[in-house]
């Protein structure tokens, strides 16, 4: 009966990674590296979610919304023409709601910057009335235009405003941070990789000696490769669910300081199902990016090595 073949003895030794890779997964600076990334890109990840839940919720708050102010200083007049304005546009069909803003609640609005609105209103003060109206369509430029001509005939003191244009700054700075946030995360994505690819080229050199001798073994490039990416994609789980967490400890931080800030603006940033579920797929989508550079540094390296 015929000895083995140096290919078969030498084979069950390729799945060994400690022969390629000597040093401690755990104790080892590449889990920690990952984990920093992980970490900072949750994080950039949940702040650019909730820059879209704010941007949606606020659109969806004011679509349709128009304000009116009666900026007049006597008071008689001022609430004459408010009332001129609630009638106006209540007895218009496409208007689905008007509301005149209760002036305890343009107080409390402006108490902040005026101090006590009372003594304000005595120093001669104006405090405009304010008439909220909600449009069953969108606010068009011509349709804006109309309406305003139309009601200042009755109440001339009325400036009337889309709440879409004063929130357009608004808007333009929460996409631009928005653009900024995948930035970041594409950015990081990158370094993630170029991290690895250091990593895998580093225990290559390393290890050129016993590469070697498991080529004499019979052992294929693909087969070392695969050792390679055994074992930094476990490196890869490690640093990601330590990432996860540090990320999710921050979010959750961050996420209790705004919220006491009581803003409704603020309140509208809230992360739903799907952007945990995101949130929840970022250290797997690192594990798979780790495997797949690592395997395609190896081969890349090998062939030029070989």
């Amino acid at each position: 009966m015929s000895s083995p073949s140096p290919i078969r003895r030498g084979a069950p030794r390729f799945g060994d990674s400690a022969r390629i890779l000597q040093q401690a997964r755990i104790a080892g600076p590449m889990p920690w590296v990952i984990a920093i990334m992980i970490a900072l890109t949750v994080m950039a990840a949940s702040a650019g979610l909730a820059l879209k839940n704010v941007a949606d919720n606020a659109r969806d708050e004011i679509a349709g919304g128009i304000t009116v102010q009666i900026v007049e200083a006597a008071p008689a007049e001022r609430d004459r023409q408010a009332e001129r304005t609630v009638s106006y546009f209540s007895n218009r069909d496409d208007v689905s709601s008007v509301r005149r803003v209760p002036d305890n609640e343009l107080e409390a609005l402006l108490e902040p910057w005026l101090g006590e609105l009372g003594d304000s209103a005595e120093d001669g003060v104006p405090i405009p009335a304010m008439v909220d109206v909600r449009l069953s369509g969108p606010v068009t430029a011509a349709r804006l235009r109309d309406m305003r001509s139309e009601l200042l005939a009755q109440a001339p003191s009325a400036r009337v405003d889309a709440q879409a244009n004063w929130l357009g700054p608004v808007f333009d700075a929460i996409r631009s941070l928005q653009i900024l946030a995948l930035g970041l995360v594409i950015l990081l994505a990158i370094t993630s990789a170029a991290a690895v690819w250091l990593a895998a080229r580093s225990a290559l050199g390393a290890n050129r000696d016993t590469i070697e001798v498991i080529h004499h073994l019979g052992g294929t490039d693909g087969q070392i490769a695969a050792i390679f990416q055994r074992s930094i994609a476990w490196d890869a789980a490690i640093g990601g669910a330590a990432g996860l967490l540090l990320g999710l400890t921050a979010v959750f931080i961050l996420g209790q300081q705004f919220a006491a800030l009581g803003s409704g603006l603020v309140a509208g940033g809230g992360l739903g199902p799907v952007d945990w579920i995101t949130i929840g797929a970022i250290p797997i989508i690192g594990i798979i990016l780790a495997a797949i550079t690592a395997r395609f540094t190896v081969i890349t390296a090998l062939r030029r090595m070989l």
